[in-house]
């Protein structure tokens, strides 16, 4: 069944202007409804929708859409309120059950709002889970509009031109145009969705008391104190105004419709005040309140989609937007932040509270900033689409404790780190950090290779604190981005010089030796005594002048790509008045390449020193000035690269992976371990060679087996359900060489493990070659997540290993080769001779396919996998399956708790 289908009451998803709309099968009971969409159709419309004239075609379609009984169609419509605006149906073909053909109706007064091309993903999604890949679709010629939804959705469409008719196929594959249209078509609609939220013309505060220490009296006077360009009233049934804001009883009786509606009322009145707003038609709210119980969440989230109404919250500090047209301050927060263009959200109203505070000391304004709290409806996706298009955000910050749905999160900020830098903190690594943030995360067997996972395949910028964020975001804000990672430390100070150096080395950067032309022209310019080598040590006595020049001729050389300078404050520097790191910043501008300083002297971890329009920051310790330059240099890098495709794959044979899986829940409804011919076959679905092998259930059948595989050397692995570690129980045998020995070892293994064993695989040995880890898991937040490594019997000790999120691009499986400690082995470190790496992509790439295909897939472990220069092949093979109906990470809809 599709996710709407199991819901029952639907899903709601955004139209392109905004309007939640609700997306769900028909039933009997909707008919009538159906039937007035139809009756309220121009005669036109009607005959382009049913190529004639009059009404008994829309009554013969209300029939048909209410009726449930037939089992090779499927209808949906799409409501808003409890107006139905649009149906969309199909029904499989009988001459070909791949095939299904379609029908689309929108009512009169909703066309051009996207109903129908809303519909048509979700119709789209209900007939791949169905089985069928392809559409069909007639229209008259002159119905340019009905032809424009299906030319516009993405997918690959053929038409054939009969007479007035226009035959039209369209391919149901999720591929990448399809996919990057739906990205356009969620930002649009999301950013429009928003504005009442973050641009609104009117808010309404509701629950203002009297005593000036209330929430809701905290958040009116923000908002009335820092010159909110809007309409301002309040809600409290026993005041005519607070503060000289006009108050009214209730949300209902407010003499206009506000757009956002900040509710600060006691828990239990939270869903009854949501209801009032959305009756009244307030378009978003923010709720502050926390300690909301399961039924009033529920309440809260079900007045906003019933309504239509965007939600920040609950359990958040508020909102604020900068611009000079909005100035709007909706937190109740000490100070209101700084103007400027950063974008900032957080979970949590304390870490909000400390990120406003740095950024305002250190001179960064924001654009906006949303306390996100429990995050019931609006994410962090969400505002990274609105950043993307506001015109005000060129650096996004964030702090997510969760992620409601991680690749269409990775998928948006892929497109806005292209753009600005996208930064957060890596929150929730330890144990018990995870119990904090989520408790869903506490079973996720390795949570923080999967979200780091999801920031370098996202181009994000993943700091370890605060603090870091807040280092680096200082990097960003001042300075150029380092084209790479080589770097010259400059210092007064010798011992300065060497921590920072050592910092530099630790964080990943280079410092490369100085060309000797190079070094005579620092030579000459800096006091005598002086060293130019990398470190740079100018003496104590080096005067402003002096260091200016140097970091002009570093910065203007092609042999370094950052300079990080160390200062401690001298004597003469003080007798002198002449302190050097006034020239850190130069009165012309930014110089070409990044300058960062560490003055172990000052009083906090991060400043910018400034002059005129520029500025340099400044860092107490040489370790976060390290670090923050390795962060850029990595985003740099990621800029750098193309985005990567997802490779077709030829040899695939996904509808008989589907029936073998299916076959194997049929039999163990609860899931289980695949034994080795369902594992084999599964491998084989996916084009993924294999060593040869054989099953054998008693020793004569393991003699005969080892002869058909052509004799000389075996191993004899017995098998039982559930066995996963064999060298661990002593379940596997080694360089078996004869019928004897091929015997002895199969009795001796059947003895050991009476009851239990069910039989042996019988293999050939291996010739030598790299012992590998490849393998797939199924993240319950994350989706797929592919590994890859050192394998053998080592592999859980070293652990050396790296994960990507599937599906894998061709870069991402690349990156996966290349990422682990052991990748020289690979490039033929010591042998001279590489492995196939182009072999080792194509199993990667495969086990992604084969994890994305099949949702029930919750495990593969493919360990060891031999590399050799000749092949790559899998020598042993672990599949765990479990009933599981994924949902498309894609398919737009808004979210739930």
């Amino acid at each position: 069944m599709t996710s709407i289908e199991q819901s029952g009451s639907g899903v709601y998803a955004l139209s392109s202007d905004g309007t939640t709309v609700c997306i769900r099968p028909a039933r009997p009971e909707d008919r009538e409804r159906v039937l007035r969409m139809f009756t309220g159709m121009s005669p036109e419309n009607l005959r382009l929708r049913f190529f004639t004239v009059g009404t008994k075609s829309g009554a013969a379609a209300a029939d048909r859409i209410s009726t449930r009984g037939d089992t090779g169609g499927h209808a949906l419509l799409a409501l808003v309120g409890d107006e139905v605006t649009g149906t969309a149906e199909f029904h499989r073909s009988p001459a070909d059950p791949d095939t299904a053909d379609i029908g689309l109706a929108v009512a009169d007064a909703w066309h051009g709002h996207g109903i129908g091309t809303l519909l048509l993903e979700h119709l789209a999604h209900a007939a791949r889970a169905a089985g069928i890949r392809s559409f069909t679709a007639d229209a008259l010629t002159e119905n340019h509009l009905m032809l424009k939804v299906i030319a516009d959705l993405g997918l690959r469409t053929a038409r054939r031109f009969d007479g007035p008719e226009v035959h039209c196929t369209i391919e149901l594959s999720e591929d990448e145009p399809y996919l990057t249209a739906v990205d356009e078509r969620g930002r649009t609609a999301d950013v429009a969705s928003l504005e009442p939220l973050l641009r609104p013309a009117s808010v309404v505060v509701i629950g203002v008391g009297r005593s000036p220490s209330s929430v809701g009296r905290a958040l009116l006077g923000n908002i009335r104190a820092h010159g909110f360009t809007g309409q301002l009233a309040a809600v409290n049934p026993h005041a005519d105004a607070i503060d000289g804001t006009p108050c009214h009883p209730s949300a209902e009786q407010l003499p206009y419709v506000p757009d956002l509606a900040v509710l600060a009322v006691p828990a239990p009145a939270v869903p009854d005040a949501a209801e009032q707003c959305g009756k009244h038609g307030v378009k978003a709210l923010v709720v502050v309140t926390s300690g909301l119980g399961d039924g009033q969440a529920a309440g809260l989230l079900a007045a906003c989609r019933r309504h239509g109404m965007r939600l920040v919250g609950p359990n958040c500090l508020g909102l604020a937007n900068t611009e000079q047209a909005v100035r709007l301050d909706a937190t109740f927060a000490a100070a209101p932040p700084r103007a400027g263009t950063a974008g900032v959200a957080v979970q949590s109203g304390g870490v909000g509270i400390a990120l406003l505070g740095a950024l305002s000391r250190l001179g960064i304004g924001v654009s906006s900033f949303v306390s996100l709290g429990d995050k019931y409806d609006v994410s962090g996706n969400d505002l990274l689409q609105w950043w993307e298009s506001d015109g005000a955000t060129d650096l996004a910050l964030l702090h997510l404790e969760s992620f409601g749905n991680p690749r269409a999160f990775s998928r948006t900020a892929r497109r806005v780190a292209r753009t600005m830098p996208v930064l957060t903190v890596d929150a929730g690594r330890s144990a018990a950090g995870r119990r904090a943030a989520a408790s869903h995360t506490a079973a996720i067997a390795t949570p923080t290779m999967t979200r780091r996972a999801l920031f370098q395949q996202a181009g994000i910028i993943a700091t370890d604190s605060v603090g870091d964020l807040v280092a680096t975001a200082a990097l960003l804000r001042a300075q150029p981005l380092p084209a790479g990672a080589r770097v010259a430390v400059v210092s007064n100070a010798g011992g300065v010089a060497v921590l920072a150096a050592d910092a530099c080395a630790e964080a990943g950067l280079t410092l490369p030796e100085l060309p000797g032309p190079l070094i005579a022209d620092l030579l000459a310019v800096l006091p005598p005594g002086a060293k130019a080598a990398n470190p740079v040590d100018t003496t104590a006595v080096v005067s402003g002048k002096q260091l200016a020049g140097c970091l002009d001729l570093l910065t203007g050389h092609g042999t370094v790509d950052a300079v990080l300078v160390a200062l401690v404050p001298t004597a003469l520097s003080a007798a002198t008045g002449d302190d050097p790191a006034r020239a850190l910043v130069p009165p012309s501008g930014t110089r070409p390449r990044p300058v960062a300083a560490v003055l172990p002297g000052q009083d906090v971890s991060v400043r910018l020193l400034h002059s005129g329009g520029a500025a340099v920051p400044a860092y107490a310790e040489p370790s976060a000035a390290a670090r923050a330059l390795a962060h850029a240099v990595s985003y740099t890098r990621w800029r750098a690269e193309p985005s990567g495709t997802v490779p077709a794959l030829e040899g695939i044979d996904s509808g008989t992976a589907a029936a073998l899986v299916s076959g194997f829940l049929d039999r163990h409804p609860d899931g289980g371990w695949a034994d080795p011919g369902l594992c084999a076959a599964l491998l084989e679905a996916y084009g993924i060679p294999q060593s040869p092998w054989e099953w054998a259930a008693d020793a004569d059948a393991a003699v005969a087996a080892a002869e058909r595989l052509g004799g000389g050397r075996m191993a004899l692995k017995a098998h039982w359900p559930g066995l996963l570690h064999k060298t661990d129980v002593g379940a596997l045998r080694l360089d078996l060489e004869g019928p004897q020995h091929i015997r002895d070892a199969y009795a001796d293994l059947a003895a050991r493990f009476a009851g239990v064993m069910t039989g042996a695989v019988v293999q050939p040995m291996a010739a030598r070659g790299v012992e590998l880890v490849a393998g797939v898991v199924q993240d319950q937040v994350f989706g797929p997540l592919v590994l890859f490594g050192l394998g053998g019997t080592a592999t859980e000790v070293l652990a050396d290993h790296a994960a990507r999120l599937a599906p894998l691009t061709d870069l991402d499986a690349h990156a996966l080769i290349t990422a682990p400690r052991c990748a020289p082995l690979l490039f033929g470190h010591r042998t001279g001779r590489a492995v196939d790496l182009e072999g080792l992509e194509q199993l990667l790439l495969r086990l992604s396919r084969m994890a994305c295909d099949l949702p029930q897939l919750a495990e593969a472990d493919l360990n060891p996998v031999l590399a050799r220069p000749d092949a790559v092949l899998p020598l042993d093979v672990r599949i765990r399956l479990l009933p599981h109906t994924a949902q498309s990470p894609y398919l737009r809809r808004l979210r739930t708790r």
